[in-house]
């Protein structure tokens, strides 16, 4: 069974940067790739990264499509042995699908500057 955490806004569409979600979907995947269940996970905002990191691995997630990520959610992440694919944006439902259909690749870029300006991002500020 695979389980696919997708950190999303009020609207369904994938969160800009992992550290601002305050909600998340699970999708639950058969062997088969087919949806067996979709969970929507609510937090607050108090959590911080590592108690989102500890919440997800204790649903069992075992992949996180994400659009901006940190460095250290990034390396937590994966520690945990949850492994994340960056660059990811849109509607979840795509790019859930996007996903199952390998139609995705991971952009390779982490926010590299915590809580700075990072130009990369025009002026976006990462918090997590």
């Amino acid at each position: 069974m695979k389980k696919i955490a997708v950190p999303i806004t009020q609207n369904n569409k994938i969160e800009s940067c992992f550290g601002d979600s305050k909600f998340y979907e699970i999708y639950i995947f058969s062997k088969t790739n087919d949806i067996l269940d979709v969970q929507l996970l609510e937090l607050d905002k108090s959590y911080g990264c590592s108690n989102v990191v500890n919440v997800l691995v204790n649903a069992e997630v075992t992949f996180m499509l994400s659009d901006h990520i940190g460095n250290k959610a990034f390396n937590r992440l994966n520690k945990a042995g949850i492994k994340v694919i960056r660059g990811c944006s849109g509607d979840s439902a795509d790019v859930i699908l996007q996903f199952v259909e390998n139609e995705i690749i991971d952009s390779g870029i982490n926010c590299s500057h915590h809580k700075k300006k990072n130009k990369q991002l025009k002026g976006y500020k990462c918090h997590c």
